[in-house]
């Protein structure tokens, strides 16, 4: 299980959003951090095949991104995620499912088991427009894992959830690492400081740091606002705290 990003780029007229990435993924999560504005979304949207790079290659396994294989292994939820208000989340996810193309049987199967999973059970019929930010999200999670994805890719996945459920989901993430490559973006730094298996971090489009991080390397916090400075340092802290 291999994914290849080689020598990524994209630039929107006189700005690079990313500047020739390479990086090899393997089984495991990986934790993307860096401001907003660093180049993250771009990437992921790259790695998704929503945007095409202006330059560069990627592959899951030898699989183009452009290829359909490619999107049958793919499980995306995006920094905004879009749902249909009057649809239960029950709904959705089956709406979903079928877009996959994900037999009915087995996707009623799957999205009741991904509802658990997510602690969305009791609310499983009522209309998501009903749903707190927090509950919005963790279907946001559940609709990414509807086919059971060898790529997962989650851009801000913690935003909106109160600190018990950012328990449950890294506890979640770190065991879907096991079976799939996890790729993780974040600008809070404890969401991946415990459960990833190695940090990539991006500043102005570049990868200013790559792979695993101990205690021996100091403080992952204090790394990240020596790169980043007091703003985003204020940033973290607050979207990290219990509310």
């Amino acid at each position: 299980m291999k994914l290849v990003i080689d020598r990524v780029s994209k630039q929107y007229q006189n700005r690079i959003a990313v500047d020739r990435i390479s990086v090899n993924l393997h089984q495991g999560v990986y934790g993307l951090l860096g401001a907003n504005g660093a180049g993250k979304t771009t990437l992921m949207r790259m790695l998704c095949g929503i945007l095409k790079p202006t330059g560069g290659t990627i592959a899951f396994d030898g699989i183009d991104v452009s290829e359909e294989a490619y999107r049958a292994i793919l499980g995306y939820l995006p920094q905004d995620f879009g749902y249909y208000p009057e649809f239960s989340a029950m709904d959705f996810l089956l709406y979903l499912a079928a877009l996959k193309g994900i037999p009915k049987v087995q996707a009623k199967r799957k999205a009741k088991e991904l509802l658990e999973l997510v602690s969305l059970q009791d609310v499983s019929r009522k209309k998501i427009k009903t749903f707190s930010g927090g509950m919005k999200q963790r279907i946001g999670i559940a609709q990414a894992l509807l086919n059971d994805p060898k790529l997962l890719i989650l851009d801000e996945p913690t935003a909106g959830l109160d600190p018990k459920e950012r328990v449950r989901f890294r506890k979640l993430i770190e065991s879907l690492g096991k079976d799939s490559i996890v790729l993780l973006s974040t600008h809070i730094v404890s969401d991946i400081e415990h459960i990833a298996d190695e940090v990539l971090m991006m500043k102005e489009g570049q990868l200013i740091y790559q792979g695993k991080w101990d205690d021996e390397k100091g403080d992952l916090e204090e790394f990240y606002l020596t790169q980043f400075g007091e703003e985003n340092a204020y940033e973290s802290f607050r979207d990290d705290i219990p509310l």
